[in-house]
């Protein structure tokens, strides 16, 4: 009799505690979120503002311990410095490149897919878009750290078709150069593109889905070609799906270390700036300005992306 005595209580309270929850969806609400809430503001967030906090602090010269007193004269390093402002120049063009050549193919792929009438070969260009990311980061890395080698697959096919010389003369070009592809800022151009195509062909993709079919043949029987009705009717409503996959592009390229440090040459990008700082050589107070720069710009371009509504594609 007690232990089903205490199991009835046990039911009841749990069918009490129930209807009171159901009755507040609010406080459900709250309750459900407080523990990935709780971890992302304290392990991450609190984490991240300690980190940036050091950037009102300095490192002394000679001992090159870090002075715990509030001076701006790491935020005055950063911005006077030709060198720093350089990696910042050289990321951003990156990014910026990056994420408008993946636009393009990404536009053409998914309005492809888009038009496909076979269910079939709409998921198997589905399944080619997606299997990228199934495989390691750095496997597909060191991959194109490969085919872009002196003695790697593009070049032996450059040369099979007679453009070895061309290809030397792109690699003579000051700004985008270098000895090979695997050490220069076009095969890194390459590799970031190639990374990152999948993050942007998937919410433009998502944008073209929600075109109905009825614009398309308005605008075919109003007189309006394939060009005109890609321009005029398909673009505009596939734009905040470009700026969402923008958002993505953009900022995985500003903050990568990765393919720099192996496709890239000597010259840092902002993120080998950070890992080298707070690592090697022990700024942290500089390591925080570095990493203050793509908060700042990526916070600026989510206003703009909300503003011409690319959260409405994601």
């Amino acid at each position: 009799m007690n232990s089903g005595s205490a199991i009835f209580r046990a039911r009841g309270i749990g069918a009490k505690t129930s209807d009171f929850l159901f009755a507040r969806k609010r406080l459900l609400t709250v309750l459900l979120l407080a523990l990935p809430l709780g971890w992302i503001v304290f392990a991450y967030l609190a984490s991240l503002l300690v980190f940036l906090s050091h950037v009102f602090f300095s490192v002394d010269e000679f001992s090159g311990v870090i002075r715990y007193e509030l001076t701006t004269s790491t935020l005055l390093e950063l911005v006077r410095s030709a060198a720093n402002l350089d990696i910042v120049a050289r990321t951003v063009s990156m990014a910026a490149a990056v994420t408008l050549f993946d636009m393009l193919l990404a536009f053409a792929l998914a309005y492809y897919m888009r038009r496909q009438r076979s269910e079939k070969m709409r998921a198997v260009l589905y399944l080619a878009v997606m299997m990228p990311l199934w495989s390691s980061y750095l496997v597909r890395v060191y991959a194109w750290k490969l085919l872009l080698a002196k003695e790697g697959a593009i070049v032996w096919a450059t040369e099979r078709l007679g453009l070895g010389g061309v290809l030397d003369a792109v690699l003579a070009v000051p700004m985008i150069g270098g000895p090979s592809l695997s050490i220069s800022y076009l095969g890194m151009f390459l590799v970031f593109s190639y990374i990152w195509l999948p993050f942007m062909v998937l919410p433009v993709h998502a944008a073209l889905e929600r075109v109905p079919d009825s614009l398309l043949e308005a605008s075919a029987d109003l007189g309006g070609g394939e060009g005109k009705t890609v321009r005029h009717v398909v673009l505009p409503l596939a734009l905040p799906g470009l700026i969402a996959g923008s958002i993505f592009t953009f900022s995985l390229t500003l903050g990568d270390y990765i393919i720099p440090y192996i496709i890239g040459n000597s010259r840092f990008f902002i993120g080998q700036a950070v890992y080298v700082q707070q690592g090697t050589a022990g700024n942290i107070p500089l390591a925080a300005a570095f990493t203050l720069i793509p908060i700042i710009i990526m916070a600026l371009y989510l206003f703009v992306a909300k503003r011409l509504g690319a959260f409405q594609a994601l």
